[in-house]
Parts: structure tokens; sequence; C-alpha cells
């Protein structure tokens, strides 16, 4: 790994169709600022699409030429998915990279359309039914990659598989820190299946460290305190340097799947990308398998791994 990549090493992604959820603000912004510019053609997956379009003319304004886009996505809400994944189909014929960046932060208590405590199920279920119904184009792509980000907060986590709902008792870090250990331990098992199926994608996890985004700083739906700001300013980083590691997992070529990339800095929560090798401790082959099969009957998404498959 080159020490202190900072972006300006990213590979050639001139041509490829990336799709990024949340791409409106905060780490999907930065992430598909930086590829908008290096000449890929990138999908803005945003729940709010008019904040989706301001984005978009945010990155021509510097990138005149860049191939932008939005696409209404709600990943609070599988007919959401559904619809997305059906329009993507239909009007794109490959998918080099999905990034799955979207992500809900300690909101108070709440659920998805579908009936899911709104963290795990925008986070983990949503992002696991959309991958798996875009995966004809993922599985018929060369060297195409699956990205999915995780957090520091994945550390902590534990998947309450006798309250998933939150309905018997409902704090929102410990859900947060459930979700985005569910993101992990999904890029890591998606990564498993790929490989037992001699499938050409790779699916790597990543997380930005702490970085300073909308989602840190008003994720409780609560009004930010200036000096509750101001520290959070101070001990996190800029959402440029939080993307890094997305930038790398989603172009890097000398990732082969499985990996945890993350900050370089102290306890991982600042710094330039690397692998992190937590995940190899994080990750637990019951847990997921079991996490996986849940995930697939909740969201009514099963995976098919041996449809449009390219040779490698």
């Amino acid at each position: 790994m080159i020490e202190k990549w900072n972006g300006e090493e990213m590979a050639d992604v001139s041509g490829q169709t990336i799709v990024i959820t949340g791409a409106n603000s905060g780490i999907g912004f930065e992430t598909a600022f930086a590829l908008a510019g290096k000449g890929a053609e990138i999908i803005l997956a945003v729940r709010n699409a008019s904040k989706g379009e301001k984005a978009v003319d945010r990155i021509l304004s510097v990138h005149p030429k860049a191939n932008v886009h939005v696409m209404q996505l709600d990943l609070s809400d599988l007919s959401s998915i559904r619809h997305f994944a059906d329009s993507f189909q239909e009007n794109y014929d490959s998918l080099s990279v999905l990034i799955n960046n979207a992500g809900v932060m300690i909101p108070p208590y709440s659920k998805t359309k579908d009936g899911f405590e709104l963290q795990f199920g925008s986070n983990h279920l949503g992002h696991f039914a959309l991958t798996g119904l875009l995966l004809p184009r993922i599985l018929s792509t060369p060297r195409s990659r699956v990205v999915t980000l995780s957090s520091l907060a994945a550390i902590n986590g534990y998947i309450d598989f006798e309250n998933l709902n939150g309905e018997s008792g409902y704090k929102p870090m410990k859900y947060y820190g459930q979700s985005k250990l569910a993101n992990l331990l999904f890029a890591r098992e998606l990564q498993n299946k790929f490989n037992q199926h001699d499938a050409n994608p790779i699916s790597i996890a990543c997380h930005p460290g702490l970085s300073h985004t909308n989602l840190m700083s008003r994720g409780s739906g609560k009004p930010v305190n200036r000096f509750v700001h101001f520290l959070s300013k101070t001990i996190t980083q800029p959402a440029s340097m939080g993307a890094l590691p997305t930038l790398y997992a989603a172009t890097e070529p000398t990732l082969t799947g499985g990996e945890y990339i993350g900050p370089d800095g102290k306890k991982s929560r600042k710094g330039f990308p690397r692998k992190d090798d937590i995940i190899d401790s994080l990750y637990n082959e019951e847990i997921s398998k079991r996490l996986w099969a849940i995930s697939e009957t909740l969201t009514e998404v099963e995976y098919h791994f041996t449809e449009s498959m390219t040779p490698k």
C-alpha cells in the first residue's frame, strides 16, 4: 500500500459506471466529487432528489465535463429499492462499483416503511436488498466491486437477534453499532460467497474514522450545540479525508476482496487509508451466515451468484 495515499494515485476509472448511495453530502459527496473528476459516470442514489441535483451542480461547477446523474432511492423503503434497481437495470448494462455509503446515525426510535428499526433497516437491510437486486449487473461487469461503509462503532457492535427491531428496548448508539457491524459482516460474507462461486467481483468494507459530516452533527435529530459543533470539528477530520478509505476501496487495483480499509492514525480515527486487520477479529462466520439468512427472509431478496457471470 502506498504510504499516505491521498487520491492523486487513484487508478483510472474513466468509462466506469459507479452508484453511490447517500451521495448528496458528506463522505458520499466527496467520493462522488473525486470519482466524477476522474472520468467515471456517477449515479447519485439519494432520497431527496432536489438535494441530489444541488450536489450535481456543485460537482459540475468544478468539473464541467463530469458525467453525473441523480436517481431517487429511499433505503428505508423496499419498494423504492426495487424501483431503483429495476430502473437502473433498464438503463445500464454494467455496474463497475456499487458504493453502499448512505447511513442513519442515532435517531430517536423509529421504523422504516417496512417495519424495521430505522438504523438496521436502512444501513444494513436497505443496502443488502439493493446489492442483491443489482447483482446481475455486478456479476456481468468485469472486475466490478462492492464497497460497503462500516464505522468505528462496529468494534462494540452486537447483533441482537432476539431484538433486532429494538421493540424490547432501544438505545440509539447500540443500534447504530449493530447496523455498522452488520455492514462489516455483510461485506466479508459477500466476498466469501463470491469466492465460493468463483465469481468475478470483489467486496470490500471500509470506514471513514471520525469525520465531520452532517451525519455526525445532526444524526440525533436535536439542535447542535455550538460547543459540541466546535469540539466535533476539533477531534474529527474533514469529510474529504474521511472519503479516502472509500476511494481507495473503490479503485485500488491491488485489493483482492475481503479487506477492511480505514485511516492509519491512532485508533483509526484520522489519517490516510490502510488495511485494518480488525475485521479478522470482528468477523464471525456463524453470526454472519445467520445474519445473511435473516436478511434474505426480511427483505425477500435472494442472491443468485450463477446468473449472468463474466469469466475472470
